[in-house]
């Protein structure tokens, strides 16, 4: 994984340029179909380097991130499937280095059982959201409920980090880095918990 370690901390060094905000949008455009680090990394560095610009980045970061997940709906829209139905050399790449085909299947299940909710929890959790809007694309999943569940879900997760940062300064860091992704689900669990609840007691 040296590859991987050495893409990471390029990406880190964006931090300390000029062009910081650009990379950033980047960075989140790319996570949202193909790159495998999420763009949080950039976010966090760049936050704590200029605090003040906290929620600039946040709403940077936020836009790359859903651009960037149409352009994963499209490639699942467009480019997935030849004319015979048959997965194309794309599909084929992805499945042999981005995500596997059967994890990519059982994404279909799930949105048939909760639509909106897949694309929340996909978008705040630490699930790969790259599999859910390529995946979108192929199911042609309702494209303005894409697109707001997306923006709502990204929104909540950058903006609370950028928050975080914003409040607590540098040694709220450590706490992000090891707890975020686990509150992030647990709060997910909840949320969608509360509103099934409601369903069933309506």
């Amino acid at each position: 994984m040296k590859w991987f370690r050495k893409l990471y901390d390029w990406m880190l060094s964006w931090g300390d340029s000029r062009w910081g905000g650009v990379a950033l949008f980047l960075f989140a455009f790319a996570e949202s179909s193909f790159f495998p680090i999420p763009p949080d990394v950039l976010l966090i560095a760049l936050c704590l380097g200029a605090a003040a610009r906290s929620f600039r980045y946040a709403a940077i970061c936020l836009t790359g991130s859903v651009v960037g997940a149409l352009l994963g709906y499209a490639i699942g829209f467009f480019l997935w499937h030849n004319t015979a139905g048959e997965p194309t050399a794309l599909a084929q790449f992805f499945y042999a280095h981005v995500f596997s085909v059967e994890s990519f299947h059982q994404v279909e299940e799930l949105y048939n059982q909760w639509d909106f909710w897949i694309i929340f929890t996909a978008g705040f959790t630490p699930l790969p959201y790259k599999l859910f809007t390529i995946s979108g694309g192929v199911f042609h999943i309702d494209i303005p409920m894409f697109v707001i569940a997306s923006f709502v879900s990204r929104g909540l997760r950058f903006f609370l980090i950028s928050w975080l940062i914003w409040r607590f300064g540098a040694p709220i860091k450590g706490f992000i880095d090891k707890y975020f992704n686990l509150i992030a689900i647990l709060f997910t669990v909840l949320l969608i918990g509360s509103f099934v609840l409601v369903a069933k007691v309506l």
